[in-house]
């Protein structure tokens, strides 16, 4: 298994789409890239830490390759949105790829060198190096498979990048 640290808005609703991906295991949704040690959601919502809202996850590379997990990524949020993603905005919501070696800023690299290639607009994605990792308190983990399905903003949000998913990467769902 191979690991992956991503973010691309709100996490809950970039976990729920990794969660369909196939070959993914593992998502957890958390904090990285920031300046402040054991960051707190209500610490992240300001703004001020640094920190992007980001899943971790393991993916099998047998099944799905890196450079195809980067483009599911930028192809089911918008990367053209620098820090914010519809309604949120600051840099907690940057769409950011934090790549955990050189191999991975490679990847990344060349993911979005591939996305400006085929679509309007200029991805403002960053490549950041992965720093330390916070996982999100408890209730943020599988949050659309539980609380997100009454909540009015992921589901104004998340359905539409599921769909997005399925269309877009209809071979790269799980079944």
């Amino acid at each position: 298994m191979t690991q992956a640290i991503i973010a691309g808005g709100c996490f809950w609703c970039v976990e729920a789409v990794f969660n369909d991906v196939i070959g993914v295991t593992n998502v957890e949704s958390g904090y990285i890239g920031g300046d402040v040690a054991d960051p707190t959601y209500k610490q992240i919502c300001t703004g001020a830490t640094g920190h992007a809202e980001a899943i971790r996850f393991d993916f099998d590379e047998q099944v799905i390759s890196l450079g195809e997990v980067y483009d599911v990524f930028l192809g089911t949020h918008d990367p053209t949105q620098l820090n914010r993603q519809g309604n949120d905005v600051g840099t907690q919501y940057r769409s950011a790829i934090f790549a955990l070696d050189d191999a991975q800023r490679a990847e990344a690299e060349a993911a979005i060198a591939r996305w400006n290639e085929t679509n309007d607009g200029t991805a403002v994605t960053s490549v950041e190096d992965a720093s330390t990792w916070y996982p999100a308190e408890d209730y943020h983990q599988e949050y659309w498979e539980g609380e997100g399905q009454r909540n009015p903003y992921c589901l104004a949000t998340i359905p539409p990048k599921l769909m997005k998913l399925r269309k877009s990467f209809q071979a790269k769902v799980k079944t």
